[in-house]
C-alpha cells in the first residue's frame, strides 16, 4: 500500500496535537505517561514533537485517557478553525479547559 504524503493541514493538526499533549502532560515524565498508556516512550516523543502527525486512533485514545482528556475535547482543540491552540498558563489549566 502506498502512503500518500500528508497535507499541510494534517501536518499542522499533528503539531497542535503534540503541543496539546505536552501541555496536558505538564510536569509528569514522558516515560510515566507512555508506560501508563502502553505505548513506547519513543512513540509518545514523536507524537509530541509532531514527527508522527497522524498517529493511530487507539494510541491517541490511550494517551488521552492517561492524561484525563476526553477525545471530543482533543478533537475540538486540534481542529479549531483559527488554526491554533492558545497557550495555556499551566498543564492544570489546559486539562481543566479540555475536561469542562
Amino acid at each position: 500500500m502506498v502512503r500518500l504524503p500528508l497535507t499541510p493541514a494534517e501536518l499542522e493538526r499533528g503539531q497542535r496535537l503534540g503541543a496539546l499533549l505536552r501541555r496536558a502532560r505538564g510536569e509528569r515524565s514522558m516515560l510515566e505517561i507512555a508506560l501508563d498508556a502502553r505505548v513506547s516512550p519513543e512513540t509518545l516523543r514523536k507524537i509530541e514533537s509532531g514527527r508522527v502527525a497522524t498517529p493511530a486512533f487507539p494510541t491517541i485514545a490511550a494517551i488521552a485517557d492517561v492524561l484525563g482528556l476526553s477525545l471530543d475535547a482533543v478533537w475540538a482543540e486540534i481542529s479549531r478553525p483559527d488554526g491554533g491552540v492558545e497557550p495555556a498558563r499551566s498543564a492544570r489549566e489546559a486539562r481543566a479547559r479540555l475536561v469542562s
